[in-house]
């Protein structure tokens, strides 16, 4: 996973800190004073249920992309039917697996350019030590004249990526309902090399699909 923004880079060293050895750390360990500088492009999503998951608190700059308040909506609105099965089982993973989940997007308002925007999606636990927590950040790649002033009325995924942190357990990776895709991901690092991948297009989407890694012994590692 390449993150391209500084935003999601500050946030993502912060989660990677907190957690230490563990898969993901607990909902009570973030600090926004910890964050101060980046916390208006942050966010916190809650997991209702597969379908749902709603926006707890949402960064000035992030409401500001929307023109709305974002609490209490729920993150999985306004994305085409496709775009929105993508993420669902692409968070499905995150909130089962403790995975990362980064998604490249274009939005727009009503008759103006779109803009590229990143989004980083992080695991967090919360109730009964159930990952229902997710820390995010969204972020412009570049700044359209238009945001801050004119609301997005249409996005789209244009790919989206997930990856595991280094040291995630292993100890189910034979249970049978794992996903063969996770089961060969689970000691990769976040950050992997793009020597090692090869980027797969669709009409609309593009994917970076990486081979395994058993025989590569000289991956580096960020």
């Amino acid at each position: 996973m390449e993150l391209k923004h500084k935003t999601s880079r500050v946030l993502y060293s912060y989660w990677n800190t907190v957690r230490g050895t563990r898969a993901t750390p607990r909902r009570f360990e973030i600090e926004p004073a910890k964050i101060a500088a980046i916390l208006p492009w942050t966010f916190i999503l809650e997991r209702i249920d597969t379908d749902a998951f709603r926006f707890r608190l949402a960064g000035t700059h992030v409401c500001d992309i929307f023109g709305v308040e974002l609490r209490g909506s729920n993150f999985l609105d306004g994305w085409s039917s496709l775009d929105r099965l993508a993420i669902v089982r692409h968070l499905a993973a995150l909130t089962k697996h403790s995975a990362v989940l980064s998604i490249y997007l274009e939005a727009a308002p009503v008759a103006r350019a779109s803009s590229q925007f990143e989004a980083l999606l992080l695991p967090l636990r919360h109730t009964d030590d159930k990952i229902d927590r997710i820390l995010g950040a969204l972020t412009p790649l570049d700044t359209p004249p238009w945001l801050g002033e004119l609301p997005i009325t249409a996005k789209r995924v244009i790919s989206h990526e997930l990856s595991f942190p280094a040291g995630v357990s292993t100890t189910d990776a034979n249970d049978p309902q794992r996903p063969v895709a996770l089961k060969a991901s689970l000691t990769a690092p976040v950050l992997l090399p793009t020597a090692h991948a090869r980027v797969v297009r669709s009409e609309r989407r593009q994917f970076r699909v990486f081979e395994g890694g058993l025989g590569n012994n000289n991956a580096d590692k960020t």
